[in-house]
């Protein structure tokens, strides 16, 4: 009878020695993944939009975080713009715009009209446009057209 040169024991062995070295990590080990732009999310974007203390009268407050891909460290002075369809004006008319920068925790908060539905969905829209990471767009869905807030978290790459 002949030994065989692999056990099963030999390979489990070995499978745990591969594992314990670092030589297979679990995906999460790479870090925070960047957000990708949405579909439709530039739609009548507005390159400069001003930044403002609220668009038109508020009531309907737009929140969210920025963070660096990677590591997750919050992004402190980014320029978030924000525009959607509300009770005020279309997404396209220029007073449906406005951005706002993170604070020293990379949150954001940004007072608007209420949104309302346009083709028939609530959304709004909101773009990172800086220049120093990628740009990002994004359109969120509302669950209710009733919400009077939508956080929207955006996590950057470099330029």
């Amino acid at each position: 009878m002949t030994k065989p040169l692999i056990t099963r024991r030999h390979l489990m062995a070995a499978s745990g020695a591969t594992l314990a070295s670092g030589l297979i990590t679990p995906a999460h080990a790479a870090g925070l993944a960047p957000t990708p732009t949405m579909r439709g999310g530039s739609n009548n974007y507005r390159p400069g939009a001003p930044i403002v203390d609220r668009i038109g009268g508020g009531g309907f407050w737009m929140t969210g975080t920025v963070r660096r891909a990677g590591d997750g460290a919050p992004l402190a002075g980014q320029r978030i713009q924000v525009w959607a369809h509300t009770t005020e004006g279309h997404e396209r008319d220029a007073h449906s715009h406005g951005a706002t920068l993170t604070d020293a925790d990379g949150v954001f908060r940004l007072e608007m009209p209420q949104i309302v539905p346009a083709f028939g969905q609530a959304h709004g829209h909101l773009a990172y446009d800086s220049g120093d990471f990628k740009t990002v767009f994004l359109r969120p869905l509302m669950a209710s057209p009733d919400q009077t807030t939508l956080a929207v978290d955006f996590v950057l790459e470099p330029a």
